[in-house]
């Protein structure tokens, strides 16, 4: 079967997961709720502009929503019996995957054109147009592949632990990643460790696009979230693969 055909399947699979998964529960409350009162949290009572919340602002909110669905849907679907009859069709298991991807990534541009027109209306200038947008659709897929990663282990049927989970590992990387405080403003420990995280990169970005200022250069911010997005989705097929079968035992 050509791979085309499966990218078809792909799409009808996140079809899908639009309609099941976007008003669940545990999506809105990780998904938004969360994001929101951390960033009220950490700007109520400091002088900030709206454009000096802006790169973490979007930051959080692409990276945010955009890992909201994807670790609930496959246990979701083994709960509800669902996965089997996905398994045992004739789709690759990495399509299976990308369909959920995909279904994440629309989550995350759609909410996240939110903050950005808010920010916009009030007076937030994005110089350069190109590479703010650019990054924004690959920080997107980036995020929406890791949290396919995220739902791999463990095997379960339980949403709820998954999405705790995925939270032990989202969180932190929150608050090395330059969102509240940017990255040339770390210690030299806190840059080294800033560096392994993804959101990271878009952050700079984000930055670069309102101020032409960045730690990295665009292209640099770029390519290093077009690896992160490899990685993830190659290692998230990878490791479905082994554990799948675990989900129905």
């Amino acid at each position: 079967m050509s791979w085309l055909e499966q990218l078809k399947r792909s799409l009808v699979i996140a079809r899908k997961d639009v309609w099941i998964y976007y008003a669940k529960g545990p999506v809105m409350v990780f998904g938004l709720i969360f994001p929101l009162f951390l960033l009220m949290a950490f700007t109520i009572g400091r002088n900030m502009t709206v454009r000096d919340l802006f790169p973490g602002l979007m930051g959080m909110a692409i990276f945010f929503t955009s890992t909201a669905v994807g670790p609930a849907i496959l246990p979701w679907e083994a709960r509800s019996r669902t996965l089997e009859r996905l398994v045992t069709a004739p789709v690759e298991v990495w399509a299976l995957l990308l369909g959920d991807v995909f279904a994440s990534f629309v989550f995350g541009i759609l909410i996240s054109l939110i903050p950005l027109a808010v920010a916009v209306l009030m007076g937030v200038e994005v110089l350069h147009v190109v590479v703010f947008v650019l990054g924004m659709l690959l920080a997107t897929f980036c995020f929406a592949s890791l949290s396919i990663l995220l739902s791999v282990y463990p095997p379960t049927d339980v949403p709820a632990t998954v999405m705790m989970l995925s939270s032990l590992v989202r969180f932190p990387l929150v608050f090395i990643s330059g969102v509240f405080v940017p990255v040339d403003e770390l210690p030299g420990w806190g840059r080294a460790i800033s560096s392994v995280s993804p959101l990271t990169y878009f952050v700079d970005l984000a930055r670069y696009s309102i101020s032409g200022i960045s730690y990295y250069s665009a292209p640099v911010d770029l390519a290093v979230m077009t690896v992160f997005a490899a990685v993830f989705l190659l290692a998230a097929v990878k490791l479905h693969e082994r554990f799948l079968p675990q989900r129905f035992s």
